[in-house]
């Protein structure tokens, strides 16, 4: 697999500077877009690692804003909404490998368990749990993730 190079990611300086994206969400009044979702980890670059090689999660940023602060960016593939791997931003600090449970719906699990499994991941066996599919996997710190198949879906 060749690696996509990360987003360069430029805040304008004026509103007039930035570029039209048709493709972007509109944020609506009232809406609450949930975009991204900080993951605890213990080092940055073998988690990057991870979710960018094995995982096949797009690198979007890899930046270091400040002394001391590291944010990588990644977004599972066809997602809408990213993680985010940080050091150095207090308001962000959890114990790494305690988050549970993070969703990625998928349209085939089989494929996408031997997809993961074929890049060196751990994936459980799916297991039916009422007509709704799923297999779980973890990083290297035990953050888990659950691969979803819900049949009915497009």
């Amino acid at each position: 697999m060749s690696e996509v190079p990360p987003t360069t990611t430029e805040i304008p300086a004026d509103a007039s500077e930035i570029p039209d994206d048709p493709a972007a969400a509109e944020v609506k009044p009232g809406a609450y877009l949930l975009e991204l979702v900080p993951v605890p980890v213990t080092d940055v670059d073998r988690a990057k690692q991870f979710y960018a090689e094995q995982a096949g999660f797009h690198v979007d940023v890899d930046v270091s804003p400040a002394d001391g602060v590291r944010i990588v960016q990644l977004t599972p593939p066809g997602s809408f909404c990213s993680i985010t791997l940080v050091t150095g931003l207090p308001q962000l600090d959890m114990p790494p490998g305690t988050l549970r449970g993070l969703h990625l719906v998928v349209k085939d699990i089989e494929a996408s368990r031997q997809e993961l499994i074929g890049r060196g991941v751990e994936v459980s066996e799916t297991e039916d749990l009422g007509g709704v599919f799923y297999a779980w996997f973890e990083d290297p710190d035990g953050n888990t993730w659950t691969l979803q198949h819900m049949p009915w879906r497009r």
